[in-house]
């Protein structure tokens, strides 16, 4: 065997391997992100090949129970030995128990599920759905990320994304974020062709919050008008935002719930639809009129059930709670003492919280002085002045100091580059 190849070399082999045959785009990217190349992860931390340890608070949401975990690690393990995929035509146990697990946590009510890869071909699931109970018009919400599918790219309220592809489904309106009088007006006195989908917190639209009573709001209008309304808590679902679903806060049951990230334990890609009876109906008929090979696949069942359970035992949904309502105020402080001129606002629910700038090149900037110190950050792909931060809820004490400096640092470093960059003084810097 040859001599072992030094890291910066396996660094450049990495990004040639991806500009020749991935993304030579990503490959770029990454080289400018310092390219670093993952080597292994467990809990909040990501180590790379030349030795660096990160504290992980992106993953775009995936990590709360962090990467690893032994008890999800472990049903992966015994599923793999034993039945990682299934004939789909026998029934699986896997599966079941999953679906057990899922619908044991979510709202009353939602008790069927359609378990799926990833959150947009949950979307679908819930749009196809939709469709089949008359309800084909979309009604959506600016700034609203429910994937890159042509279905859920239609959903999708952010133009970058969705010019390259046009024309997507018809009959699709977006409507503000946080205005159920004009979700009103754009179903009409009669919404029974409509199907209504948003977000309980708009995750990559720079985490937005609503006013309290909004989810409320647009079930009652959803009630009344006679539309479909599924609930996108891929993002937030799980813990996320300190509740286990954005739902809960108000009482609020859709017709379908979408589930997806932390569902995966950090490990194993899974997302789902959950549904009520009547919603599902069109799928519990035709059991073969929405599949795909690899839907509710035994090791990914294995990880679903092991995840929900970890996030029930070890109490993630209040730790969540208790480590968001400590890390907010903090990251504010930090912020508003050294580059306040920089910073718009800040604001989060639970571990969801948002940093933004009064332009991308200020995000773009803020989010490399995190890595320069170890810690890795999500940008918003639909607000690109917002900096996200998803930290896993089982963040110790030490580690949560740790973000709290780095944040520290780098607002102090970017306050000092740029001491006379314009701001907007309309809204104050503060949390939600």
């Amino acid at each position: 065997m040859g001599q072992r190849q030094p890291a910066a070399g396996r660094v450049n082999a990495t990004a040639d391997l991806y500009k020749a045959h991935l993304s030579s785009g990503r490959g770029r990217l990454g080289e400018m992100f310092g390219g670093h190349v993952e080597a292994s992860s467990s809990g909040a931390r990501v180590r790379t090949e030349d030795g660096r340890s990160f504290l992980n608070c992106g993953g775009y949401g995936v990590f709360l129970a962090g990467a690893c975990h032994p008890r999800v690690v472990a049903a992966v393990e015994r599923q793999i030995r034993t039945h990682p995929l299934s004939t789909r035509l026998l029934l699986d146990p896997a599966a079941g128990r999953a679906a057990a697990a899922l619908t044991r946590i979510t709202p009353e009510g939602l008790d069927r599920v359609h378990f799926c890869g990833s959150g947009a071909e949950a979307v679908e699931a819930a749009l196809k759905l939709a469709r089949c109970h008359g309800h084909r018009r979309i009604v959506a919400t600016e700034g609203g990320y429910h994937g890159k599918t042509l279905g859920a790219l239609s959903a999708t309220g952010k133009d970058l994304y969705r010019a390259p592809f046009e024309p997507l489904l018809p009959d699709t309106a977006h409507v503000p974020f946080g205005d159920a009088g004009a979700l009103a007006r754009a179903l009409g006195p009669d919404g029974s062709d409509a199907v209504v989908i948003v977000e309980p917190v708009q995750g990559e639209a720079g985490v937005v919050v609503p006013p309290e009573g909004y989810l409320t709001q647009v079930a009652a209008v959803c009630a009344e008008r006679g539309a479909f309304l599924v609930l996108d808590e891929v993002m937030t679902g799980l813990g996320r935002i300190g509740h286990w679903w954005g739902a809960d806060r108000e009482g609020v049951v859709p017709d379908v719930l979408l589930v997806g990230k932390a569902l995966s334990g950090g490990v194993i890609p899974v997302a789902a639809a959950v549904a009520t009876e009547r919603a599902f109906a069109p799928f519990d008929r035709d059991p073969f009129i929405h599949t795909s090979t690899f839907a509710a696949a035994p090791v990914a069942m294995a990880a679903a059930e092991s995840a929900v359970a970890v996030v029930e035992e070890e109490e993630l949904v209040s730790r969540a709670r208790r480590l968001g309502d400590r890390l907010l105020p903090l990251i504010t402080a930090a912020v508003a003492r050294h580059c306040p001129h920089l910073v718009r606002e800040v604001r989060g629910a639970g571990l969801l919280i948002g940093v933004e700038f009064h332009d991308p090149g200020l995000a773009g900037e803020f989010l490399l002085e995190l890595l320069h110190r170890d810690v890795i950050v999500n940008h918003s792909l639909n607000a690109h002045a917002v900096v996200r931060l998803t930290p896993p809820a089982v963040l110790t004490a030490e580690e949560a100091e740790e973000l709290v400096e780095a944040v520290r640092q780098s607002a102090r470093t970017l306050g000092e580059r740029f001491p006379d960059r314009p701001h907007d003084t309309d809204t104050p810097t503060g949390g939600r």
